[in-house]
């Protein structure tokens, strides 16, 4: 009975432990902090393969928010799919660009490049929902100015969820340790 005792102790820790995770990040991976909509100076939309957020940012930038639309091209330049965004004819400016290095901090190193040599001050960034908070404290340690977080549509269902824990958690952890802009 000791050992069946032990066990029940450990799964019911562990169970908890659990609990807590998941309750601990649904506001920050879930339910992130988006902000209300207003006129900026470029729209930028993070890289992905969830292409949805690119409408996101096509949309808001077609709505007149920005007179740019600055889109990461994150999935390579082969990627035929974004060549609608990044080829396309529109009546506002779109850039696309590769991020250097290929993650979030190469993407708010473009974003504090541009926002330099353009004079942004205030900009939207449009990327899925469980990057929203992890993207806003990245972006926020190369750009000083004012970002308006918005967050696009993304999958749902358990196996999503626990994977967006485990990668956006460690995403935090190397944005904690890296000493980048």
């Amino acid at each position: 009975m000791p050992g069946l005792r032990r066990a029940g102790i450990f799964f019911g820790t562990l169970l908890a432990l659990v609990l807590l995770i998941r309750l601990a990040g649904l506001p920050v991976y879930v339910h992130p902090q988006t902000d209300p909509l207003r006129k900026a100076d470029a729209i930028v939309v993070l890289g992905g393969t969830a292409y949805a957020r690119f409408d996101v940012g096509l949309d808001l930038a077609q709505r007149g928010y920005a007179p740019t639309l600055l889109i990461s091209r994150s999935t390579g330049n082969d990627d035929h799919e974004m060549d609608k965004y990044c080829a396309g004819r529109f009546d506002f400016t779109v850039s696309c660009f590769l991020p250097d290095p290929w993650t979030t901090e190469g993407e708010a190193h473009e974003i504090r490049r541009r926002a330099q040599q353009f004079g942004w001050r205030h900009i939207i960034v449009v990327t899925y929902t469980p990057h929203v908070s992890r993207a806003r404290y990245i972006v926020s340690k190369c750009f000083d100015g004012e970002l308006t977080m918005v967050a696009s549509p993304s999958d749902s269902g358990p196996s999503f969820w626990a994977w967006m824990y485990l990668r956006q958690s460690a995403g935090y952890l190397r944005a904690f340790l890296s000493l980048g802009c």
